[in-house]
């Protein structure tokens, strides 16, 4: 009776055949161009109704299965490719943008609204494309709509944060594309599928990905990015950058066992980090990077189990760790604070947000009947039937790790610990009911898996309830609560106190601005020098990229200044992006 329904459901949906031959980035593309230009209330109208929109396309596609290619110069470009695995993170990235809608319904400000119309658009070009040279388009794209979050803060960290955020993510897109042209001069193609790492175009790809994955020592745009977005930026962030990077991995690296291992050290470094973070916001940054371990563990054993755990837990990271997000950006909105330690007691006025936050708290704690256990217990399953037992006793201190960061630390510094005398009323009402849609998914997946799992993109049979499973995760979740307890009775959980994390994002913060300063009378001279032979105006301008240089990675920079920096960078990129494009088809040719 069931399937009889869905068939029947996919006739009536081909009968919209053109209709899915539209990019849905077009679609979100031209309703950010509306959002612009329109009246607050409209641009609320469209932005609400983009998800349902891209929905109904999706379940046209499903019943016709487009394919759309174009021919560019002597290259093939499919923008238009319509899989099992791409269908499932369109999907996904249509719930985070319906969520994420809904939560920032209150907010005025387009410049928020155009780069969520913008981002999600790029996030479904990146999913659906083909081809290496639209995946990279949309890569970029993706990286300059995502720094609006950033900015719209306007504050003097954010416009800092942005700057170098944006860096890296363009240093991710510049080894992209180098990778991407350099298979294509030994190949002839650009076909988008697995790629492997069997010469340099798989690692220029590869650390492409990793960027944007947060691989280590890759990850401190991470935490650094997402604790200085608005709430909403925040929201829509942690939904959809990441998971576009473990789509990529997923697709073109399944089953490289180099990943087993980087995921496994991405488990497992951010817990010593997050239990002493202050900054609630940027725990759950160094939780993210944690739960995307899992994820690319999953995809470097390569197996059915395995990689369809990654995927599945990709689907659920999105919408727990948006609960949790979104918790911490209500903190953030009604009080002010978000550090820890200027945090607690809020339960009192602020009920329903606590439970919503302690509902996202036990799911990336994978606590059974929850979305997390159901696809993190697949990931394990799958490592050890593969006899990477090391890493599975890793994974398991990665799971009690992140349950006393992210699953008792957030809820329980932000809402309980010591009374902060602040009483703020709940946050407006599209707040709790985003927060809600995000809770309900969380348990209803818990509840029926079956739901997920008839989505993924490799048939398989798996019961994430067998006893032992349970049993063993519900052991882990004991004593990992009863540590947390025994160490703060004993005063040796470390407190919650106004520090800064020196991680490797300081390299770029500090290391790079101290020297950058002490080389700018040098770079001075010989732009004084130059000047002699070039003229006055290109003296004026390589003043103004060194002295941007300096700002760019320092902490504070004018907005007239970034400006011009962020101008010439894009020049020089697009430059240099022709001229990558130039040789390489000479030496094709």
């Amino acid at each position: 009776m069931e399937s009889a329904f869905l068939v029947s459901i996919l006739e009536w949906a081909a009968q919209f055949q053109p209709f899915a031959l539209i990019p849905p980035a077009i679609m979100y593309f031209l309703a950010a161009l509306i959002v612009l230009w329109s009246s607050h209330r409209v641009g609320r109208v469209v932005m609400f109704a983009m998800p349902f929109l891209t929905v109904f396309q999706l379940v046209v596609m499903v019943a016709v299965q487009p394919n759309v290619t174009l021919a560019l110069l002597d290259m093939s470009l499919v923008i238009l490719r319509v899989d099992a695995l791409s269908l499932l993170f369109a999907l996904l990235f249509n719930i985070a943008a319906l969520i994420g809608v809904i939560y920032a319904m209150h907010v005025r400000d387009r410049l928020q609204s155009v780069s969520a119309m913008c981002y999600v658009g790029s996030a479904l070009g990146a999913v659906y494309a083909g081809d290496l040279l639209t995946l990279f388009i949309f890569w970029e794209l993706l990286a300059l709509s995502s720094v609006g979050f950033i900015w719209a803060r306007r504050q003097p960290e954010s416009m800092g944060a942005g700057m170098r955020y944006l860096l890296v993510q363009v240093v991710s897109g510049l080894l992209l594309l180098a990778g991407a042209l350099y298979l294509y001069g030994q190949t002839g193609s650009l076909l988008f599928n697995h790629i492997g790492l069997d010469g340099p175009a798989g690692w220029l790809i590869l650390i492409a990905f990793g960027i944007k994955c947060g691989f280590p020592l890759l990850h401190g745009w991470i935490t650094e990015a997402y604790p200085a977005a608005t709430e909403a930026g925040a929201v829509f962030m942690a939904a959809i950058t990441t998971k576009v990077a473990v789509y990529a991995l997923a697709r073109g690296f399944q089953g490289e066992e180099l990943l087993v291992y980087i995921g496994v050290t991405m488990t497992c470094f951010p817990i010593f980090y997050a239990v002493i973070e202050n900054d609630l916001r940027r725990v759950l940054a160094y939780s993210m990077i944690n739960q995307l371990g899992f994820m690319v563990c999953g995809i470097g054993v390569g197996t059915t189990l395995a990689v369809n755990g990654a995927v599945a837990h990709a689907f659920n990271d999105v919408i727990f760790k948006g609960l949790l997000f979104m918790s911490m950006g209500a903190v953030l909105m009604q009080t002010g604070r978000i550090n820890g330690s200027e945090l607690g007691g809020l339960y009192r006025t602020m009920p329903k947000t606590t439970v919503l936050c302690i509902v996202g708290a036990m799911s990336i704690s994978a606590f059974p009947l929850l979305s997390g256990f159901v696809s993190k217990a697949m990931i394990v399953t799958a490592v050890l039937e593969e006899h990477y037992e090391w890493v599975w006793l890793a994974l398991l201190f990665a799971s009690a790790g992140v349950f006393h960061h992210a699953g008792i630390k957030i809820p329980y510094f932000a809402f309980f610990a010591h009374d902060s005398g602040l009483r703020p009323s709940e946050p407006p009402t599209n707040v709790l009911i985003a927060m809600s849609i995000a809770a309900v998914l969380c348990i209803g997946i818990g509840i029926y898996p079956t739901l997920l799992y008839q989505m993924l993109p490799f048939d398989m049979e798996y019961t994430p309830y067998d006893a032992t499973h349970v049993l063993a995760q519900l052991q882990l979740l004991w004593f990992s609560a009863l540590a947390f307890v025994w160490l703060n009775l004993r005063g040796w959980y470390p407190p919650e106190l106004p520090s800064v994390n020196l991680d490797v994002d300081w390299i770029y913060r500090k290391a790079v601005p101290r020297s950058t300063a002490a080389l700018l009378p040098h770079l001075s001279k010989i732009g004084e020098r130059s000047a002699l032979y070039i003229g006055d105006g290109f003296h004026r301008i390589g003043v103004l990229v060194a002295r941007g240089l300096v700002t760019m990675v320092g902490q504070t920079t004018s907005i007239r200044l970034m400006a011009i920096y962020l101008l010439t960078v894009l020049m020089l990129y697009l430059l240099l992006d022709a001229l990558i494009v130039l040789l390489l088809s000479l030496i094709h040719i």
